[in-house]
């Protein structure tokens, strides 16, 4: 009796485990044609150079994949895709009272030097919401090369966030106003925005973000191996670049699949998940955006609703929440044009319809 006790606790304790963090045995890997036509045309550079696909359905593990001489512990630059990690620092930082809510306006933490340039009562009444939804009335820009607030431009200033609290206030020439448009927000993606946020919250909590980070984020999940990136006045940069293990990136996206939750422990509150998760602004086509997450639907004959981090080169850090479904895509395609594309199709024709069994 003892030893059936013994055992149901057990088998309990990992069932438990495994919803609330990853089980990496692989020992039921996703298998079939699409996978291996997909693992073919990588390693003959379709799809240019992908360095990693992970997946795990369940909470489990049953895809991972290396290539062109990486591996598990090899640390991968997403770009951008990093920046959902200003997202959930907000988050633990709300979370913990530093900061009242992502409604309260960014002057309320920041004490820029003077004086500001381009004075505007508006800029006054900017939120960190504004930023986290790239949807500021700053003329701050990076896919307009023209824009001000080009992230090429603030490579060159030190102090990142007065760039971007410097800038005009931009006007809507080539499209309606904010409140003509779906949510009532103007969605204008630009680095400078994601790189004041952490600088916001470094302020809110009155310690270093990347301390901050480790004690609240990295070491609950277990990440470890990792190289920071920092802006130019030492603060950790939230608008991308940090490099991470293709397994942290997975423990990532899955904590915010499971809600927040991690090996029992509540990292960060579900209302923040879910704010953060659901349209707040328009980008463009059929894309969405929230707080630094990209929304929009993948699959083959039938789509799915995803929440995602991205970055230059069709880095992708994929939920599918109605298939409980984890992925991570890396590359180096840095730079080319169809590089998102890529990855949109190895999700929507293989790995999606894998799961699914079209």
């Amino acid at each position: 009796m003892t030893k059936i006790l013994i055992a149901f606790l057990m088998l309990l304790a990992t069932t438990l485990s495994t919803f609330a963090q990853i089980n990496y045995s692989l020992d039921n890997p996703l298998e079939g044609k699409l996978i291996a036509e997909m693992d073919s045309l990588i390693t003959a550079e379709k799809y240019g150079n992908i360095t990693s696909i992970l997946v795990a359905k369940d909470s489990k593990l049953i895809v991972e994949k290396y290539y062109f001489d990486n591996d598990s512990t090899s640390l991968h630059n997403t770009r951008s895709a990093t920046k959902s990690l200003a997202t959930l620092l907000t988050g633990i930082a709300i979370d913990k009272g530093h900061i009242d809510s992502e409604k309260d306006k960014i002057f309320k933490y920041l004490k820029p030097k003077s004086p500001i340039q381009n004075p505007d009562n508006r800029k006054d009444d900017i939120t960190i919401e504004d930023l986290l939804t790239m949807s500021s009335v700053l003329e701050c820009d990076d896919w307009n090369t023209h824009s001000r607030g080009h992230e090429e431009r603030m490579y060159y200033i030190e102090d990142w966030t007065k760039f971007l609290i410097d800038l005009p206030v931009r006007s809507y020439p080539f499209g309606p106003k904010p409140e003509d448009r779906p949510y009532g927000r103007a969605f204008a993606y630009a680095s400078a925005k994601a790189a004041a946020v952490g600088d916001i919250v470094e302020h809110a909590i009155g310690m270093k973000l990347d301390k901050f980070a480790k004690e609240n984020l990295f070491e609950p999940l277990g990440i470890e191996n990792y190289k920071l990136h920092y802006n130019p006045l030492g603060v950790m940069n939230t608008a991308g670049g940090s490099e991470y293990r293709s397994r942290d990136f997975l423990k990532l996206i899955q904590m915010c699949l499971n809600k927040g939750k991690w090996n029992n422990e509540q990292l960060i509150s579900e209302e923040w998940l879910t704010k953060a998760t659901t349209p707040k602004a328009h980008a463009y086509d059929e894309f969405d955006y929230g707080y630094f997450f990209w929304l929009c639907e993948f699959g083959g004959e039938k789509k799915y609703d995803a929440f995602y981090m991205a970055g230059n080169g069709g880095n992708k850090v994929m939920a599918i929440p109605e298939l409980n479904l984890s992925i991570v895509i890396t590359t180096t395609n840095f730079n080319r044009r169809n590089a998102h594309d890529f990855t949109d199709e190895l999700v929507n024709k293989y790995i999606v319809p894998s799961i699914v069994g079209e």
